[in-house]
């Protein structure tokens, strides 16, 4: 964990509806991590990936953000390409892999029902990406997968929404010279309906590489 970010507790109670649905998974898939899913990755990360929340059967089983699901097997081996992570992804939280100068986080830590955390839900867990932020001393770059990602780091940052408006391949400064990167959530739906391709997903971290230097 990063020095002075904040986590929710294993049990957390702010939300009732994913606390009962955690509970239920408890009683359902007893050998799940099944509890608020922690960033992983560098302290010391230039790159902050920010998803959704995590999966049922993926970071709710595993305990690391996008392992064990489709999503992951698209996001980690592109990490290793541009040399953001080192090592090979195995869906596995022992697969040794490292990210280098690179974090994941979820803009809602616990697995929703239907995978839909609801307004409230992303709401509640804002503090904790907020604290995230600015607890990473070296960030240049966050890299929203999705527009319930991209929306809650502009909460995050308190700026108006209308001024950066998301998508795919969008590139935004914010107000601390950071830069916010958009792309397609790389779930599943959308790489097999064709709306993200691994070429399109790569075009997103040339662009970051090509900012960053």
């Amino acid at each position: 964990m990063i020095p002075g970010a904040l986590q929710p507790a294993r049990d957390c109670q702010i939300c009732p509806r994913l606390a009962e649905f955690r509970a239920e998974n408890r009683q359902k898939h007893d050998g799940f991590f099944n509890a608020p899913v922690p960033p992983f990755g560098d302290a010391d990360a230039k790159l902050l990936i920010v998803g959704l929340a995590p999966g049922l059967k993926g970071a709710n089983r595993t305990g690391r953000p996008f392992t064990g699901d489709y999503a992951g097997d698209l996001l980690y081996p592109t990490l290793v390409k541009f040399g953001w992570a080192k090592g090979e992804y195995g869906r596995d939280p022992a697969d040794g892999l490292r990210l280098q100068g690179c974090r994941i986080t979820n803009a809602v830590k616990c697995v929703p029902p239907q995978n839909k955390p609801t307004p409230a839900e992303i709401n509640a867990c804002r503090p904790y990406l907020k604290s995230e932020l600015t607890a990473l001393p070296a960030l240049r770059v966050i890299l929203a997968l999705g527009s319930i990602a991209h929306t809650s780091v502009l909460s995050a940052y308190g700026v108006r929404k209308v001024l950066y408006p998301f998508g795919h391949g969008a590139l935004h400064e914010m107000p601390d010279g950071v830069l916010l990167a958009d792309s397609y959530h790389c779930s599943r739906y959308n790489t097999n309906t064709g709306r993200l391709t691994p070429e399109m997903f790569e075009d997103v971290f040339r662009a970051i590489g090509q900012k960053i230097g």
